[in-house]
């Protein structure tokens, strides 16, 4: 396996789900999920207009775009667990993360909006997970393009991107000295 903790995309590497699941897996991803957030809203406390439209890398997007791109995949992953928990493996869409990081609410819409929308968002996901029966955990959904996951690896994958996100922020920060 190559060595990625330097691989600017990826600071944390790249989502690997573990064979199996345990219960004090969903439960650190839940603590992850409902820690987000806070240190969402840290990674950008104090940031001046300018360094809110830097790139965290070269090429990539900007703080500001990176903000506005958690919240838009966290209502999406939120939409989809409710959907994988009232319908028997329903069909989910994608979206281009790319253009929609490129929309003018994206560009214009200050960061706070979105962090208040994954504020509330985290909260109700978390409250949800926390009354999941251990049948609810092993429903799921069928990702058009990436087929079948079920809600703990769903789960799993949005603690990482939780913390993929805002180590760009914090790297970036380290980075520039900020």
């Amino acid at each position: 396996m190559s060595d990625t903790t330097h691989d600017p995309r990826y600071p944390i590497g790249n989502f690997v789900a573990p064979e199996v699941i345990t219960p004090e897996d969903r439960r650190y991803a839940m603590m992850t999920l409902a820690e987000m957030p806070e240190l969402l809203r840290d990674s950008v406390r104090g940031l001046k207009r300018d360094q809110i439209e830097t790139p965290y890398r070269e090429g990539g997007w900007t703080v500001r775009q990176v903000v506005h791109h958690v919240a838009d995949s966290h209502m999406t992953a939120f939409f989809r667990l409710r959907k994988a928990l009232t319908e028997d493996w329903p069909t989910v869409e994608g979206y281009n993360e790319a253009l929609f990081a490129t929309m003018h609410d994206v560009a214009a819409a200050p960061v706070e909006w979105s962090l208040e929308l994954v504020e509330s968002v985290h909260a109700r996901w978390v409250m949800l997970l926390q009354s999941l029966t251990e049948d609810q955990w092993k429903r799921g959904f069928t990702h058009a393009e990436r087929g079948r996951m079920n809600l703990e690896v769903a789960t799993l994958l949005y603690a990482w991107h939780s913390r993929h996100h805002v180590a760009h922020i914090a790297h970036l920060r380290k980075a520039r000295g900020w």
